[in-house]
């Protein structure tokens, strides 16, 4: 049995004029056969997606490419317990 090591989430940051925001988590949307869909982003760090770094890479490719405004972000992986 393969141990996944699956302890990452996906962080992130406004980019702003000094305006200071609290930073958002990914939670990952998945189809009944677990199929990757999308993903939300929300404010409660305790709910966000825990993944492994592939997965979590496979968020911030969905979210520079699907987000509209996305270079308004700074998007990273950081493990958890930062």
């Amino acid at each position: 049995m393969e141990n996944l090591d699956q302890r990452y989430i996906v962080q992130q940051n406004k980019l702003s004029d000094g305006e200071s925001k609290p930073p958002v988590f990914a939670k990952v949307m998945r189809g009944k056969e677990g199929k990757f869909e999308g993903v939300s982003f929300i404010k409660n760090k305790e709910k966000a997606s825990i993944m492994t770094v592939g997965q979590a890479q496979e968020v911030i490719d969905w979210a520079s490419n699907r987000k509209a405004n996305a270079t308004e972000y700074a998007t990273k992986i950081i493990c958890v317990g930062q």
